[in-house]
């Protein structure tokens, strides 16, 4: 391991200088349960490590009634899962919350972090020197792709890693980021950027740029939300396929609403398609099995990796009858 010198600043503008305009220069520290991994197995080599644990009210929840929700980007994964707010209005984020990695993890990861963590490829991960390290080959185009993307892939073929990212895009969620000179808000929608527009990085921060807060809007009383997400251990393990869903129920039909999928794409993805036709819909046999069939139409699944479709078709329907039973 690469040695690096440690800093602990006080505040946002402090840390933001010391990251300076090199993403090799210096690299932000906040729960470290993906960057000192990286680190030990040199897939980052920073010169500087930006600890941002002393800088204040990075570590709070704040609850507004017809505002939402302002998320501190350091709070704690279990701490906000835990929170009453989040299981009873925001439930899809609670249940994302839980079944993100293991309850040790949780105790220690962060929701900025874990928005910003790299991807888990085993190529990206392993002794490969593949495109998103500055190579030439994306190996799993060809190679071992079973848990790869399906949808906005090219010419990486990663899938983002989080589950709080797949709620947090279901409910709208936006971003505020701060610099050097100034402090600005982005729809989550745009924070994550695909590898046809930029193959070295997963969001469009900037080197000497941080995330402070995450805002979820507040939700009308009639909204019901879940999370699904399949993995092929019973334990500690990533997404093949997850969905989140938002949705405003009426007496007899969706009024409205939003879903989300996580697995499938480098970014957290929506389908317009999906999220259209949920407006009015009656919640029947044959309308769920239509909306189904208009899911991952435009779909480009790799050699190992089609089952993706069928799979991510069927949870759609089960999410939507467990939220309207």
């Amino acid at each position: 391991m690469k040695s690096f010198s440690y800093h602990q600043p006080k505040d946002i503008r402090e840390a933001s200088n010391l990251l300076g305009d090199n993403w090799q220069d210096a690299l932000l520290n906040a729960g470290g349960t993906d960057l000192l991994g990286l680190i030990k197995h040199d897939i980052e080599k920073p010169d500087h490590l930006v600890n941002l644990k002393a800088v204040k009210d990075l570590d709070k929840v704040r609850y507004q009634e017809g505002k939402g929700l302002s998320i501190g980007a350091l709070v704690k994964l279990n701490d906000l899962a835990a929170m009453d707010i989040v299981q009873n209005k925001y439930t899809v984020l609670a249940e994302a919350l839980q079944e993100t990695a293991s309850p040790q993890l949780r105790n220690m990861g962060t929701i900025g972090g874990n928005l910003c963590q790299r991807p888990r490829c085993w190529y990206f991960r392993g002794d490969f020197d593949c495109l998103r390290k500055g190579g030439e080959l994306c190996f799993a185009a060809d190679g071992e792709n079973k848990y790869h993307c399906i949808s906005g892939g090219g010419p990486c073929f990663i899938v983002h890693p989080s589950d709080p990212a797949v709620a947090l895009l279901a409910l709208d969620a936006s971003v505020t980021i701060a610099g050097k000179d100034r402090e600005y808000t982005v729809p989550l929608h745009d924070f994550f950027v695909l590898p046809e527009d930029d193959v070295m990085r997963e969001n469009i921060l900037q080197p000497h740029e941080i995330v402070t807060r995450i805002h979820v809007p507040d939700l009308p009383s009639n909204t019901r939300s879940g999370y699904i997400k399949f993995k092929e251990r019973d334990v500690w393990d990533f997404a093949v396929v997850s969905v989140a869903a938002v949705l405003r129920m009426g007496s007899e039909r969706i009024e409205g609403g939003t879903m989300a999928f996580g697995g499938v794409a480098p970014k957290p993805w929506m389908e317009k398609t999906i999220n259209d036709a949920l407006n009015r819909m009656e919640v029947t046999d044959t309308n769920l099995d239509s909306l189904a069939q208009i899911a991952f139409t435009d779909a480009l699944p790799l050699a190992q990796n089609g089952y993706k479709i069928p799979l991510v078709r069927n949870l759609i329907k089960r999410v939507i009858r467990t939220l309207n039973a």
